[in-house]
């Protein structure tokens, strides 16, 4: 017996069974993309990309992932104003998801003199 996730979609199940119309139920999944644009807060001469960051929003982290797999050669930065963890519950901080997405990072205000030579 199929489990549904709305009463609408098992009448309609009920429905196309009625009719003897053979279907799957979620049977597949379809990745797409969203077009956006994305406007840098500091891009400096030596094509390093500043990301400015106080609140790290689970949107702007989909996003930057989302960039960085679009366009592998720019070289996106984040500035944190501090290492917070993702959310109030979790162990994870800033500084560990930029590790674990290739992203480098620092807390201001020490910006390493490196990434602006």
């Amino acid at each position: 017996m199929l489990k549904f996730r709305s009463g609408l979609e098992e009448r309609v199940a009920e429905q196309l069974e009625s009719k003897n119309i053979p279907f799957l139920y979620e049977a597949q999944k379809f990745k797409y993309v969203l077009e956006s644009r994305y406007t840098p807060d500091f891009i400096l001469r030596n094509g390093v990309v500043l990301e400015i960051k106080g609140f790290f929003k689970p949107s702007e982290r989909r996003k930057h992932v989302a960039l960085k797999e679009q366009h592998p050669d720019l070289d996106l930065r984040f500035v944190f104003q501090r290492n917070n963890t993702l959310t109030r519950n979790s162990k994870t901080r800033y500084s560990d998801w930029c590790d674990k997405h290739g992203f480098k990072w620092c807390i201001y205000p020490y910006i390493p003199d490196d990434w602006l030579s």
